[in-house]
């Protein structure tokens, strides 16, 4: 069994699509996956897995949830191994790359697409699409950036989900003692 790490989006968000990390970890655990972990209430789980298509077990993922808690959640999967490479390939240097954020893609997006999301820029922000991942760094924070998520997935057409330096450091760590 390999480990593998799943990234929801915008569960537990201002009181909207619920989803107590117990009860997910109930229903992955009775559903096939061993080992399963949470970290925090965003939607960060850890969990060994037979099934080696990491497509195949977004979709079961999401079919979990929508059984079960009644509505749908974009679920990005990866392996410790490709967390791992996204978070050492982060262009930035130390001081920035503290403060960046890693937006996970569900798949590598067409380069022409890539090419004109780079038309846009916005001062004292900064991003690098490399291959399934946007590094973004803005020094007056993400919440008060004028990029989003959205544009970016408009832009590539993809779905993404974004991860601070700390949580990611944290899903390593966690994927690495499972």
């Amino acid at each position: 069994m390999k480990t593998y790490v799943a990234l929801l989006r915008g569960i537990n968000v201002g009181g909207h699509r619920k989803v107590p990390m117990a009860e997910l970890r109930d229903l992955l655990t009775n559903n096939g996956f061993s080992n399963v972990k949470t970290y925090i209430q965003s939607g960060n789980v850890i969990f060994k897995v037979a099934e080696p298509d990491a497509q195949k077990i977004e979709n079961s993922l999401q079919n979990l949830i929508v059984d079960y808690f009644g509505f749908e959640v974009s679920v990005i999967v990866r392996t410790r191994q490709q967390l791992q490479k996204i978070f050492d390939d982060c262009p930035f240097p130390e001081a920035k790359k503290l403060s960046s954020y890693f937006a996970i893609l569900s798949h590598l997006p067409q380069e022409n697409l890539v090419q004109k999301a780079y038309e846009k820029v916005y001062e004292k922000e900064e991003y690098k699409i490399i291959n399934d991942c946007i590094y973004f760094y803005s020094d007056k924070g993400y919440g008060n950036a004028k990029f989003s998520l959205i544009y970016f997935e408009r832009k590539l057409n993809v779905n993404a989900t974004a991860r601070n330096y700390k949580t990611m450091l944290k899903l390593l760590s966690l994927s690495a003692e499972n």
